[in-house]
């Protein structure tokens, strides 16, 4: 069951079209696995469509007729309930692959999945695999198995996540399967998952992590490491 959500101002700035592009590709995939902020953003886009046309300045003879016709197309948008899975997620389908497990991704991240590198396994039952989002720079898929850990750390800059599959806990909380974090400097967590099935989530940093524990931050292990 999916907690952890973006903030009204978030989904605010997303369907506004003024959010940072790497946050609205993030929200864009939440969206794609969570009924609540799907029909959020599709009441918020209803809101700024009535705004947009019911405006004196804005209203003209041929916008009335645009928005007219629009309206009368046939309804496209296919909204996600509780109980209806997301598109694409038949079982002989799959996006990307670890040691035989396969992976359906979110409709927004599946462009991503021929820019993705190779796994690369790290300590601490950890796997990663690089990501090319373009102009928008690096993203990471990160993968854990069960019993699966980062040292505990915090960061010089942000750190946004999805859950993917699986479920991990940090320390702070629990997270399932479409649940989405930003945490920054004033976090601190350990990511590790006890799940039977690991965890895998999607997940961009603006700035490398920074462990608390002394020894972490001398061995560096994870010097690479975007999570």
């Amino acid at each position: 069951m999916i907690k952890h959500h973006p903030t009204s101002q978030q989904l605010n700035a997303f369907v506004s079209g003024v959010c940072e592009p790497t946050l609205a590709l993030m929200i864009s995939a939440h969206t794609d696995l969570c009924a609540e902020c799907q029909a959020k953003c599709l009441k918020l886009q209803h809101v700024e469509t009535i705004d947009a046309f019911s405006s004196p300045v804005a209203r003209t003879p041929e916008l009335d007729k645009m928005f007219s016709r629009i309206t009368q197309l046939p309804q496209q948008q296919k909204t996600l309930t509780a109980d209806s899975p997301f598109e694409g997620s038949g079982l002989s389908h799959f996006d990307i692959e670890l040691e035989g497990k396969r992976f359906v991704l979110p409709r927004t991240l599946k462009r991503y999945a021929k820019h993705t590198g190779n796994w690369s396994r790290l300590v601490g039952k950890l796997w990663q695999a690089p990501v090319d989002l373009g102009c928008m720079g690096k993203a990471n898929f990160i993968y854990m198995e069960k019993g699966g850990k980062v040292p505990e750390h915090t960061h010089k800059g942000s750190e946004m996540t999805l859950v993917i599959d699986g479920q991990y806990g940090d320390g702070v909380a629990n997270y399932d399967c479409g649940d989405f974090t930003l945490l920054d400097g004033t976090h601190n967590h350990l990511p590790h998952s006890e799940a039977d099935e690991g965890c895998l989530v999607f997940t961009i940093v603006d700035k490398p992590l920074y462990f608390t524990s002394g020894i972490a931050r001398l061995l560096n292990p994870f010097s690479h490491l975007f999570f």
